[in-house]
């Protein structure tokens, strides 16, 4: 009994591996979906200014000097626009995503904004 009972469980396991083989994501899709492309924008300061002044500084200090998020005051240095875009989007740790507050060209003007603080 104990056997009919073994066999049927390591088909079943068996079985559902080959279900999870054909329905996950490969490497190349989880890529993709997680690299969203920044838009193409034309660099406006004053625009990423206004936009952190209303949606960062609660968390990163008036003079993104870091408080509750961390310090962006060089940010540049380590990470890229797209990078930064990314983040901003998707959120990270304690970092909210702004994909539903900020339109992707604002995010855009701060991540270019960002980038350039080295």
């Amino acid at each position: 009994m104990q056997k009919w009972i073994m066999s049927g469980l390591f088909f079943a396991a068996c079985a559902f591996a080959v279900i999870l083989m054909f329905t996950l994501p490969g490497k190349e899709q989880v890529a993709e979906q997680n690299n969203e492309a920044i838009p193409s924008v034309t660099a406006d300061p004053a625009k990423a200014e206004a936009t952190v002044k209303a949606n960062c500084i609660t968390c990163h200090g008036d003079q993104l000097q870091g408080g509750v998020g961390p310090n962006l005051q060089k940010v540049g240095g380590e990470k890229t626009a797209e990078q930064i875009y990314s983040i901003v989007t998707k959120g990270r740790g304690q970092m909210p995503s702004f994909k539903d507050k900020l339109a992707p060209e604002e995010i855009a003007h701060v991540a270019m904004w960002l980038s350039e603080k080295k």
